[in-house]
This record gives C-alpha cells, structure tokens and sequence, in this order.
C-alpha cells in the first residue's frame, strides 16, 4: 500500500495524464491530470479493468482484435506506445497515443504506467462541427496524429489521398489546430481555374489591367492574408501556371495584374492531390522545384476501405449533420450498418455520404429517422461498383464449406456473373463467412460465447473474425 501511496504522489506531479495499472488489468492508480482531462474521478477509477475504465469495454482489447499495449509492456518489461482511443465520462470519444513504462516496486510488484497524450484536443468551449474527422481505427488515428503535428508548424504540407478520403476537410482541421484559427482558410481547386485565369484570380488585378476590369481586385493570396491557402489537386496545375506558383512562393511576393504595388504572400499552404506526386516530377509534368516546396510535411489521408470499421462512426457523424440541416434524428438499425460494412467505396466518404443521403431522401416519416436496410440498399443500388450480396446468413452457410458442390458453390451458381464481385476487403469465401456470423450474432442476440459454440471455434478466435470482417459491437 506504501508503494501505491508514494506512486500517486509521484504521477500527481505530472502535468499529462497518468494511469497505473497492475495485474489483470486492475487500475491502481490515477493522476489528478487524468481526472480533469477526462472529468473523472480517480477513486472511482481505481480497482476497475482499464478496459472498462478507458475503452468502455467488457474484454481487453486483445481479446477484440485490436493492440493492447498494456500486454506487451507487462509481460516483457519493455517500453510500449501505441495510438487509441479513451472515453470520457460523457461517453465522448478522446484520440490518443499512449505510452507504457513497465514501474519496478521494491517488494518485486511489477505495474505498467501509462502516459496518455491527446491528439488535437478540444477546448472547453469548442462545438462538435463540419470540420472535425471521423474514426477510431489505427489507420486513421495514425492520419490525425500527423495533421495535429503539421498543425504546430507553419511548414507547408501535402496532403495525398484518393477522390473522397476528405482531404479538404483535413486541410481544415490543420488550419482549425494551429496558431493561425480565427484567419481566414481560402480553398482553391485547381482543376477549375484555368492557365489564363490563374494570375487573376490567385494575385487579383487592377482596375483597366484587361477588357472587362472595371474595379480593382484582390487575390486569394490577399483574402488569405496570414491565414491558410488549400491548393487542392495541385497536380492539375500546367507547368507554365506551376513555375508562377514557385516564384510567390521562393519570394513571398506578388503584384496584381497590371499592378506595380509589390504584397507580400503570408499564407500558410497547404495542398493536395490524388496522384503519386513524385511520379508526375519523373514524368516532366510537375517541376521538381515546386514539388520540394510543397512537399514537406506529407500526409497519407488513408481510403475508407482501410479504414472499414470506421463506417458506423462516419456515417453516424454524416448523419447527425444532416440531422441539423432537417431538424430531426437520423440513426442505422443493425441491417443497414451491416450492408455498409459490406461495400468497399471506391469513392470513399464522398460515395458514402451520397448513400446516406439517398437512404435520408428515400425515408418516411412514418420511420421516426430509423434508417433500414432496406433504405441502404436503394443508395447502394445507384453505385455503379456495388454487387447485390450473396443470400444473407438466413441460408446458414458455413464458412468453412469448399466442396465443389457444397452451399458456397450453390450460392455463386446462384449469382449472375455480372453480380457476382464482392468487395476486396470481404473477398471470397470472406464474404460468405461474414455474413454467416452476423447471422448468428443476430440469432443470438449478440452473445458471442453462443456464436462460437456454434461455430465450434474458441472465443478469442471469434473476436479476431469480428475485428477482421469489422462486425465488432460496442
């Protein structure tokens, strides 16, 4: 107990958040950091699992698929860091990294000290907006982790991503992070403003400078004063329109067509693209000169089906938007979350979005906002990638089941060959197994003990086929 007295006294110095945490994941000890970040009280903290304390978890996270390094750390005594998420005493959801020190007592007890900081906190007075990403997998907390970082620099970035992975809101999420929140944030799509309109609408123009110029002009480079510039699909700019772009930014300043006055550039930039950028400087269509410019800090934003376990979060977030716009509440029933988790969105959020919206657009008042399957199925009906899946798990298929003239092989002979694709992230066999455990997740109410007896499988094998097929419940 005296090892517990000093080892609170001694974490209470310290100004991050702080948790101890002895065998069988019992927490024993809480910093005062810890409470007020996360509002709440230590001494009802201490002596529950951690799991339950930070993740709102029955289990351990090993034991739901995911990295657990409390594990490593105790077994091993050796330094562990991770990025997860916490829950506060709202239930609201914290991005965080954390790191494990194994703590060596006198009498031999062994503990892990976890050291817990938040990435891109909010402020007291900060409201859930249009401009805060979505997620809780590892693919994406590692995205956000890097946009908070680029967030404390005024180092340019480049943002990489495929058409719809929300570039443009993670351009906002660093300008809403850094020093310069509150100036403006300019977005420009490069693939709209022509060579012959750049200088014009990026630099602005005096009056009488061309036919048609009746009044002065400023640029965007001037309505982004001190604030931050979002050159969005820079890759599109022509080689004349890049090497106009590099000389503002090599000199930090521009004059107005048909100006003398010489302004200086003081916005941040950040661009983005959906190419391999360095590819495009190989291939002599984009200078090399700029890409080093541009490219220093540069962020991978991961496509959703990376990301997949993410979609009941996202479009939970997507709906609560729509929901204002409409003043009502819009919420998935089990079928549609489970038809979503089943697509790969080659568009990405942008493609989920317009899924939601058509299930929106296609419910009547007479669902009270409960959003079915079959709602989802008419939005993902319209994509032109998707596939009607395979009967569901009504038909009992065994995942395991390869005879050639077995219910698999029924089942695809079943299927057109023009609807015969499943998603790459439920390929196979996978599709089929997927299915079969959400059919008996569902014929079981959700007792995963049952589920595995019936499947004749071990519990933590079940749970790596939910964190794998993202059929995980909270």
């Amino acid at each position: 107990m005296s090892d517990l007295v000093e080892l609170k006294s001694l974490v209470d110095t310290h100004e991050r958040p702080f948790v101890v945490i002895g065998r069988d994941f019992e927490v024993v000890v809480v910093n005062q950091a810890y409470e007020q970040t996360f509002n709440q009280a230590g001494d009802r903290l201490v002596g529950q699992k951690c799991h339950q304390v930070l993740h709102h978890r029955e289990r351990p996270c090993n034991e739901m698929g995911e990295e657990c390094p409390y594990v490593h750390c105790y077994s091993t005594k050796e330094h562990r860091s991770c990025l997860h998420t916490h829950h506060d005493s709202e239930g609201g959801t914290r991005w965080v990294r954390i790191n494990m020190y194994p703590i060596q007592c006198a009498d031999g007890t062994t503990y892990v000290g976890e050291l817990v900081h938040e990435i891109a906190a909010r402020g007291d007075d900060e409201e859930i907006d249009e401009f805060r990403p979505a997620g809780n997998a590892p693919a994406f907390l590692h995205a956000m982790e890097q946009l908070e970082q680029a967030a404390r620099t005024d180092a340019p970035v480049l943002l990489i991503g495929e058409t719809g992975t929300g570039k443009e809101l993670a351009a906002r999420f660093i300008h809403r992070y850094s020093a310069r929140t509150g100036l403006p944030f300019v977005a420009v799509d490069c693939t709209v403003i022509t060579e012959s309109l750049f200088e014009s609408e990026v630099f602005g123009h005096e009056r009488g400078a061309f036919t048609g110029s009746i009044r002065s002009k400023p640029g965007l480079f001037e309505v982004a004063d001190r604030g931050t510039m979002f050159l969005d699909e820079i890759s599109e700019m022509s080689l004349t329109t890049q090497a106009k772009l590099l000389r503002v930014l090599e000199s930090g300043e521009f004059r107005r067509v048909g100006g003398n006055e010489t302004i200086e550039a003081r916005a941040r930039i950040i661009c983005a693209t959906n190419r391999q950028l360095w590819r495009s400087v190989e291939q002599r269509t984009f200078r090399e000169d700029l890409y080093y410019r541009i490219a220093c800090f540069c962020i991978r934003i991961p496509a959703l089906r990376e990301h997949i376990e993410d979609v009941p979060v996202i479009a939970e977030a997507l709906l609560q938007r729509m929901g204002r716009k409409e003043n009502r509440l819009f919420r998935l029933d089990d079928g549609a979350t489970e038809l979503l988790l089943g697509y790969h969105y080659p568009g990405n959020i942008r493609e989920l979005r317009n899924i939601l919206q058509v299930a929106v657009a296609n419910l009547g008042r007479a669902h009270r906002g409960v959003i079915t399957r079959g709602a989802i199925a008419t939005g993902l009906r319209m994509r032109d990638h998707y596939s009607d899946p395979l009967p569901g798990p009504e038909t009992k298929v065994p995942p395991f089941a390869r005879e050639p003239n077995g219910p698999v092989a029924a089942l695809r002979a079943e299927t057109p060959a023009a609807t015969r694709q499943t998603p790459p992230s439920l390929a196979g066999l996978g599709a089929v197994e997927a299915r079969y455990i959400a059919g008996l997740l569902r014929e079981h109410g959700g007792n995963r003990r049952r589920v595995a007896n019936a499947m004749g499988i071990s519990e933590r094998t079940l749970y790596r086929k939910l964190a794998k097929y993202g059929l995980n419940t909270r």
